[in-house]
Parts: structure tokens; C-alpha cells; sequence
């Protein structure tokens, strides 16, 4: 069974920098790659960034530049580095990750982790 999970979260000012972290147990990154989710209040989930099993990264226009993806193949742990945080960066972040059996790659069902809080205040 695969486990997700978020860490890193917390409160800054405007322009300040935050680096999350996504661990996950009985599934490698590596495989099929993993995306970082934003839940703003009042709006829907929506994808900040995502990366693929070859390492290649893309993001939200809106982070794009602010936001960098990284990752530790060794530790099976990828970051979300978040600089020049804004206000509207405020939500719980999610990384998520796909299902992987006999090689095959499954986007259906998602892997969720419960998320993060990052609170960003003038």
C-alpha cells in the first residue's frame, strides 16, 4: 500500500521562502513520477507542478520561476522549493503520486498525502 506524505508547511510574510517535502513508502518516484497540488480556500484543487519518471518538471505558469521541484532518488523524497511567496500562495499543498504495477503507470486513482499547511500573510 502506498503512503504519501507531506512536511514542511507553516506561516511566512510575503517574499519569504518555504521548502516542502514528499515522502512516500511502497512506491518510488522514479517510477512514474509525482505532482504537487495546491487547495486555495474556496477554490478547487489545482496541479502547481509535476515530475515525471525521466526527471523532466513542469510547473504553473503562476510559480513558475518562484517554485522549483527537486529531488532525492537515494531518499525517495521530492521537495518543493517556494520562494517570492505571495499571498495568494496560501492553501494546503498536496503531493500525489500514481499507481505503479507490473510497469505500468496508472493516473486513475491517485496516492494522496494530507497535505500541508503554508500560510502566507502581509
Amino acid at each position: 500500500q502506498v503512503q504519501v506524505e507531506e512536511s514542511g508547511g507553516g506561516s511566512v510574510q510575503t517574499g519569504g521562502s518555504l521548502k516542502l517535502s514528499c515522502a512516500a513508502s511502497g512506491y518510488i518516484f522514479t517510477n512514474c513520477g509525482m505532482d504537487w497540488y495546491r487547495q486555495v480556500p474556496r477554490k478547487e484543487r489545482e496541479l502547481i507542478s509535476s515530475i515525471d519518471y525521466s526527471g523532466t518538471i513542469r510547473y504553473r505558469d503562476s510559480v513558475k520561476g518562484r517554485f522549483t521541484v527537486s529531488q532525492d532518488v537515494d531518499k525517495n523524497m521530492v521537495f518543493l522549493q517556494m520562494n517570492s511567496l505571495e499571498i495568494e500562495d496560501t492553501g494546503v499543498y498536496y503531493c500525489a503520486t500514481p499507481s505503479y504495477s507490473g510497469s505500468v503507470c496508472s493516473y486513475d486513482n491517485l496516492n494522496w498525502g494530507k497535505g500541508t499547511q503554508v500560510t502566507v500573510s502581509s
